[in-house]
């Protein structure tokens, strides 16, 4: 029996990301599956289950020009979003998120006391490490292009004086939860300024960006570009909180905390989905 599972559909995206990279967007799709080690009907296939759209069409979306018209056509005013009352509007698969900040005797305190569980999982960008107190989701990596023993450092690093306990069974569910549209409660750790950063962050529907120098004017802090681009890429929640969705001005990708492949990989697919709902993809 063949593997379909979401983890082993962006380990195929990943390797033809790599493949477009290196061709270019005039790889046909009989070349393309050729290279995947795949006929071209299951090649095809595995891109329309897992982004909507058809591999040319998905070969568009990678690209940087894509990621300049998108910059372009889908930028998101994060000042009129957060002064409406509109923070949260853009969760992806439409998640409610519960959020409660870690106080500041805690933060100050590295965690001490707290416990920590943490686990592994599936996700449509592939292996997913996260880790929850009783209060909830605290950590979630993508660990395909970092690997897990980087991802699990980086996380535990940031509650020094936490104990982790392994949950496998738990942190699966929750992780399958998550990616299966489930309301997620968050634990957030961070200093007011990152938290105000991801507040922000939440206000960028999914298929649309922002800027770093936006999210900067957004919270009061216009000069404030290199400590925004920090804090987002500190956020300790990946795809719950986008950082994915902020580029640069001049329609770059910037950078990305668990890799630029990752980061890539889900604006393409909020994008196809975006255009799916709004009837803007055509058959190609």
């Amino acid at each position: 029996m063949s593997d379909e599972s979401p983890a082993y559909h962006y380990r195929v995206i990943a390797r033809a990301l790599a493949e477009i990279d290196a061709g270019g967007p005039d790889l046909t799709l009989d070349s393309l599956a050729a290279r995947m080690g795949m006929s071209s009907a299951h090649f095809q296939r595995v891109f329309s289950q897992w982004v909507g759209v058809s591999p040319k069409r998905y070969q568009q979306y990678l690209t940087l020009d894509y990621a300049r018209r998108l910059l372009s056509d889908r930028f998101t005013l994060l000042e009129t979003a957060l002064s409406t009352g509109l923070s949260g509007t853009g969760r992806l698969h439409d998640l409610f998120l519960r959020w409660e900040a870690m106080s500041p005797g805690d933060f100050a305190r590295g965690a001490a006391g707290l416990t920590i569980r943490w686990g592994t999982g599936e996700s449509p960008f592939g292996p997913v490490l996260a880790m929850a107190t009783d209060r909830g989701l605290c950590g979630l990596a993508f660990t395909a292009e970092t690997g897990f023993e980087a991802a699990f450092a980086d996380l535990a690093a940031r509650w020094p004086e936490a104990r982790l306990v392994e949950d496998r069974a738990g942190i699966a569910a929750m992780i399958a939860g998550i990616f299966g549209g489930a309301e997620t409660r968050l634990h957030m750790i961070g200093a007011p300024f990152q938290i105000k950063v991801w507040e922000a962050l939440l206000a960028i529907p999914s298929g649309h960006v922002t800027t770093y120098s936006n999210i900067a004017s957004a919270i009061g802090h216009d000069r404030a570009v290199r400590a925004v681009g920090t804090a987002v890429g500190r956020n300790p929640v990946s795809f719950l909180i986008p950082c994915h969705r902020a580029l640069r001005k001049s329609g770059g990708l910037g950078g990305y905390h668990w890799g630029l492949p990752v980061k890539r990989a889900m604006l393409a697919w909020e994008a196809a989905r975006a255009d799916v709902t709004t009837g803007a993809v055509t058959a190609s």
